[in-house]
């Protein structure tokens, strides 16, 4: 995985293994009927090894999904930083997430399609992120109102279409196709703007 969050630099090998077989397992075969006995031999360890670096299987999820969280929203604050106007910022993020939904496929659709499958206490975790991700989005939006560069009549709405837009090239993407990761997100930025010019 070459996501940031509880940096990968600081697990061990055998916690990346594992993060790295959940993903896999729980992208072929679902949550359920995915078992940690199928995760650990993936990642190489007995079944009582995955209990040594994760609570659970459903702890594994959760890491796997509040990294990846925390991947896309220090992505999109770095695009919005280093961008010169609104407008700059928000085709730059929209470019980025929706890049990295596409290079990110399999771990994005775990985190969509399994979140239903965490504890409460670790769904309001990744709603936290969640949240801190739509801010990002809303203060670009609300600077270009404020500058004149936006058009756009509710905030909250238009950036949850935003990032609607870009989580659902998860849903689509697919390797064989034609159309590059570093291709969607040009046309993704582009067609951000559309949405609010």
């Amino acid at each position: 995985m070459s996501t940031p969050g509880r940096s990968v630099e600081t697990l061990s090998d055998a916690a990346v293994r594992l993060m790295e077989a959940a993903a896999d397992a729980f992208a072929a075969k679902g949550f359920h009927a995915t078992t940690t006995r199928d995760i650990a031999s993936h990642a190489g360890l007995s079944p009582a090894g995955v209990y040594v670096h994760f609570a659970s299987k459903e702890d594994l999820l959760f890491q796997l999904s509040r990294e990846g969280h925390e991947a896309a929203r220090d992505m999109l604050v770095a695009a919005a930083s280093a961008a010169g106007s609104p407008t700059e910022a928000l085709r730059s993020i929209m470019a980025v997430f929706s890049q990295w939904h596409a290079e990110h496929f399999r771990v994005a659709r775990i985190v969509q399609y399994e979140f239903q499958n965490l504890t409460a206490e670790h769904r309001e975790a990744v709603l936290g992120l969640r949240k801190e991700i739509d801010s990002v989005v809303r203060d670009v939006l609300t600077a270009g109102v404020a500058s004149g560069e936006f058009t756009v009549t509710d905030v909250p709405d238009t950036a949850l279409a935003l990032l609607s837009m870009a989580v659902d090239v998860a849903r689509w993407y697919d390797p064989e196709i034609k159309r590059t990761p570093e291709a969607i997100g040009r046309t993704y930025g582009e067609l951000g703007l559309r949405l609010v010019t």
